[in-house]
């Protein structure tokens, strides 16, 4: 069983700051990557950023500059700045972990958070 946990979503005004995190727990051997993605009303969910290992990142286009994604052991921060409202959706954690050395790797998904960028 794995769990993800995640907290700091809300509602902020263009301009504003939010810091989602998402701590990760359970039958976890190792995590290769982690990210963030996010779903807006009647759009397709994208990614936003996400990190592999302890350092290398990617980001959507859409955001850099403005967010930045952090690990530290299971736990992965995304920090969000300048937040406009076409940032408005629902930020879901993934992970792709290993429950064992020599097991394949899984995806799993968080529960998402309503983040909402309004004035």
């Amino acid at each position: 069983q794995v769990q993800l946990v995640e907290s700091g979503g809300g509602l902020v005004q263009p301009g504003g700051s939010l810091r989602l995190s998402c701590a990760a727990s359970g039958s976890i051997f190792a995590i290769n990557a982690m990210g963030w993605y996010r779903q807006a009303p009647g759009k397709q969910r994208e990614l936003v950023a996400r990190i592999f290992g302890e350092e290398s990142t990617n980001y959507a286009d859409s955001v850099k500059g403005r967010f930045a994604i952090s690990r530290a052991e299971n736990t992965v921060y995304l920090q969000m700045n300048n937040l406009k409202p076409e940032d408005t959706a629902v930020y879901y954690c993934s992970i792709r972990y290993r429950h064992a050395l020599l097991s394949p790797q899984y995806d799993y998904w968080g529960q998402g958070t309503q983040d909402t960028v309004s004035s």
